[in-house]
This record gives structure tokens, C-alpha cells and sequence, in this order.
């Protein structure tokens, strides 16, 4: 038969599981099977920089593609499709922007390690060839496609896709596209059109992942380049960017 507890032993044990159970229900110990990791980071504290219109310079566009606006908004007409890149290139950051589009389908995204050869003479209407690319589509895209196609847009999510551009590489987690080269939101958070949606992307040794409205959705790893400019993506449509902050990473 085995031992009785004394009296004073039940109640020292039970002090003991209760705080153990009130310690796990305030501090989130425990994580339900499966839960997205979240993160509402919002770029203040050590080492964050907030980007302003002197670290960036235009690439291909016209002067009113992009404009700064008196409160640090960035207004792009969408207006001959290009980008406009950081003056600077990181490999290992932190980076958080928000966004939001002003019509109806818009597309739009934020390139990270585009090399400055893909970006040297590029032509009006051209986007770089390197680089990963964090997609922002607005939901009302996948209508249109449709429209204009006749073709539902599987390859293709508007709630943060990453994927390696052009001759870029890179290998995506999963969910994954139909054919493999991106890798799709684990779950659907983006906001539409005329509403701020809040991104925050961290790239590490080659390791890109993207938290969307504070919660991680997609990534991947082994990317190649892993060093480069941002570039803020003009595609055709009105797209606005604000409160671009970023942190530098050993």
C-alpha cells in the first residue's frame, strides 16, 4: 500500500499546482497544438530605424509614381509598374511596414535582397529578376483574375505569399502552391482594400518569414540571394506604406 501524505504534505502540494496552474494560464506556457506564433511588433525599442524618404531613391518610375506624404505616408499611383529601393542593403533584419491598397484588386508587395544588378537600367514596366518577393494583394484580385481569365487563380493567394522571383531561389514552407515555388499563408489574416494591414518579416542566414496582422503565415529558407535592397513594388494599382521601421541583425 502506498504511503499517506500527511496533512501538511496535501496542502504544501496543492499550493504547489495551483501556482504552477495560474503560472501557465498568465503566461501562455502551454501553446495549443498547432497555434500560429504571434508577434505584433511594432519596430520601436534598441536598434530600430524608422525609414524615411532619404533611404530610398526610385528606380524606374515617373516623379509622381511615388510620393511622400506630410505625415510619412507613401503614396504610389501604382504608375509605370516598378519599385523603389532602400540606398542601403541588409542580410539579417527585422523589418515591419504597414500597408493598405486604395482600389479594388490592387497588387502590390515589398521585395527584400535584391541585389543592385538587378536594379541597374531597369527599364519602366519591368520588376527585378532577384530577389523574394512578400506579396500584398488585395482580396478583390482573385475576382478580376477570374474575370479576365475565365480561370480560378490557384497558383496564387491574397494573403501573403512569399516566393523567389525570377532566377532567385528559395525553398518554401509549407502550405505550398500548386507548383511549389511559393509558400502560402498557413491562414487567411490580410484585410481588403481601403484597410491597413500591418506586416512584419524577419530574415535570418537566408531564412525569410512573415507575420501578417500579428501572426506568422509563410516562409521559407535557403534563399538565394540572401543580401540586398528592399524594394517597395508599384504594380498598376494606387497602394499606400506607412510606419516602414527597420532593425539590423548580427
Amino acid at each position: 500500500m502506498p504511503a499517506l501524505l500527511s496533512p501538511m504534505r496535501c496542502f504544501s502540494f496543492a499550493i504547489l499546482l495551483s501556482s504552477f496552474t495560474m503560472l501557465v494560464a498568465t503566461t501562455g506556457l502551454v501553446a495549443e497544438e498547432g497555434e500560429a506564433k504571434k508577434a505584433f511588433i511594432d519596430g520601436t525599442g534598441p536598434g530600430w530605424k524608422t525609414l524615411v524618404e532619404d533611404d530610398f531613391t526610385d528606380v524606374n518610375g515617373e516623379p509622381e509614381t511615388w510620393v511622400w506624404q506630410e505625415d510619412g505616408t507613401i503614396h504610389s499611383t501604382g504608375k509605370p509598374i516598378g519599385v523603389l529601393r532602400t540606398k542601403e542593403t541588409f542580410t539579417n533584419f527585422e523589418l515591419v511596414a504597414e500597408w493598405r491598397h486604395l482600389e479594388f484588386g490592387g497588387n502590390s508587395g515589398i521585395f527584400a535582397w535584391v541585389p543592385m544588378e538587378a536594379l541597374t537600367d531597369l527599364p519602366p514596366n519591368k520588376l527585378p529578376e532577384f530577389g523574394i518577393e512578400i506579396q500584398a494583394l488585395d482580396h478583390g484580385y482573385a475576382t478580376k483574375y477570374k474575370e479576365r481569365t475565365g480561370k480560378e487563380g490557384d497558383w496564387f493567394s491574397t494573403n501573403g505569399d512569399i516566393f523567389a522571383v525570377g532566377k532567385s531561389k528559395m525553398d518554401p514552407f509549407p502550405p505550398l502552391s500548386p507548383n511549389g515555388s511559393r509558400s502560402f499563408p498557413s491562414k487567411n489574416l490580410s484585410n481588403g482594400h481601403g484597410e491597413w494591414n500591418h506586416y512584419y518579416v524577419r530574415g535570418i542566414n537566408g531564412e525569410i518569414r512573415l507575420w501578417v496582422n500579428g501572426e506568422e503565415v509563410s516562409g521559407g529558407n535557403n534563399c538565394d540571394p540572401a543580401t540586398g535592397h528592399f524594394c517597395l513594388e508599384a504594380e498598376g494599382a494606387p497602394v499606400e506604406f506607412k510606419n516602414i521601421r527597420l532593425r539590423e541583425l548580427p
